[in-house]
């Protein structure tokens, strides 16, 4: 692992403290758990949109479109 210095307001700090008490865990650890699930949230994002991108339509129609009265 590496260590990373960051610079935060005196109240985010004073929050992340507390929360991370809260959490029994440190704020060092708390924010690499926070930057680890983002992470896995950006991943998870690009992989559905890939998976999206990659639909194909499974035809056109060789006529016209259905009236609403047609379908009920």
């Amino acid at each position: 692992m590496k260590n990373v210095t960051i610079t935060v307001d005196d109240g985010v700090l004073e929050w992340a403290r507390v929360e991370a008490a809260r959490r029994g865990s440190s704020v060092s650890r708390m924010v690499g758990e926070m930057l680890a699930e983002k992470m896995r949230q950006e991943d998870a994002y690009a992989h559905a949109m890939r998976s999206a991108l990659r639909f194909e339509s499974w035809g056109v129609s060789d006529g016209p479109y259905l009236r609403l009265s047609e379908v009920r």
